[in-house]
């Protein structure tokens, strides 16, 4: 059985990596340009979004592109917030910018706390600007192919995985907890019984999504806590960096899943035991102290080195928390890691 993914990155990489577990030959393609997989294999994504040349135009025409109406739905976030609307799922109230909006308009409909954000192209924070309605900003940059969208004060932000195949079977993983800096994943905690209370609401809203579009393959939908329910944040369609922790902490990782789901294999649940954490390794270099427990798994990108890029990723899984909890406060990380690593110190052990 063959897959080739659009895209060759860390996730393609992965995919690969679990692909030879199970005996699936998986590929990856440059966006650039690449050799056109024949007709026997199945194409998927690691990514959302990509430059529009002869090679996407034929990839996106060939007869194994599984999820077409789901990218056309989902990268764009206008189109995403639309979705979400007409599927009657809580999201923050937005608006479309244009030309003609005033930021008095924005704050009037929206608040006092707005976010804009690029429709297209923007994750990890870029392609965003938060604006008060005390402070003039200069909005002629953002008025075309953006979203305002209000900021929400939020109880903590989780995330719901989930895979779908061909026949409309659906299996999920336990909520996930995620703490950001700047708008990117710092570290993900899965715990037992953890926001057990908001499991099937989260279930049922992914897969409402799911379902509306025809969706195979692994998706991840983030979401806020909001007074003891959730409200989707945003939606991606593809395997997502807040479940890398099921690589340590389930008997199927989200890779190893999304692979069952795109080849008609059998989707099972994922055996989840012990408690998880995962912390993105953000702009940082090499550090082979990262190895000096037995437990951490540690998965390097081999990317050159830039400020505020994932350069990878270490996994901890440990059926106590407290041993979690010493590990990450043994772990050596710089300054900016510091309020996640307090967080998750914080967060470690709780069950409500």
């Amino acid at each position: 059985m063959k897959v080739a993914v659009l895209g060759n990155g860390q996730l393609g990489a992965m995919l690969q990596e679990a692909g030879l577990r199970i005996g699936v030959d998986v590929t990856t393609l440059n966006i650039d340009g690449d050799t056109l997989p024949d007709n026997d294999t199945i194409i998927t994504a690691e990514r959302e979004h990509w430059p529009t040349n002869a090679f996407t135009q034929a990839i996106e025409n060939h007869p194994n592109w599984l999820n077409k109406a789901t990218f056309a739905a989902l990268a764009n976030r206008i189109s995403q917030k639309k979705l979400l609307d007409q599927l009657g799922l809580a999201t923050s109230p937005w608006l479309e910018l244009n030309p003609s909006i005033s930021q008095e308009a924005i704050h009037q409909k929206l608040g006092p706390d707005v976010f804009l954000k690029r429709a297209s192209g923007g994750y990890d924070g870029y392609g965003q600007l938060r604006i008060k309605q005390a402070t003039p900003t200069d909005l002629s940059a953002w008025q075309n192919d953006v979203i305002a969208e209000q900021a929400i004060n939020f109880d903590g932000e989780v995330s719901i995985i989930g895979a779908r195949n061909r026949q409309g079977e659906t299996v999920f993983y336990r909520l996930t907890e995620n703490r950001h800096t700047n708008g990117i994943l710092i570290i993900s905690l899965s715990q037992p019984a953890r926001h057990a209370q908001l499991q099937a609401q989260a279930e049922q809203m992914l897969s409402t999504v799911m379902n509306a579009l025809d969706y195979v393959g692994v998706m991840a939908m983030e979401c806020f806590m909001v007074g003891g329910k959730l409200m989707v944040n945003e939606i991606a369609p593809r395997v997502h960096n807040s479940a890398h922790w099921t690589q340590a902490g389930a008997s199927i990782s989200q890779f190893e899943l999304h692979l069952r789901a795109v080849c008609g294999l059998h989707l099972a649940q994922p055996v989840q035991t012990g408690s998880s954490m995962m912390v993105n390794l953000i702009g940082v270099p090499y550090n082979p102290d990262w190895l000096k427990h037995g437990a951490a798994r540690l998965h390097w990108y081999g990317k050159d080195w830039r400020a505020g890029r994932k350069m990878g990723h270490l996994n901890f899984h440990h059926p106590d928390p407290a041993q979690l909890r010493q590990w990450l406060t043994e772990l050596e990380l710089p300054e900016q890691f510091q309020s996640a690593k307090e967080w998750a110190l914080n967060n470690l052990g709780a069950t409500a």
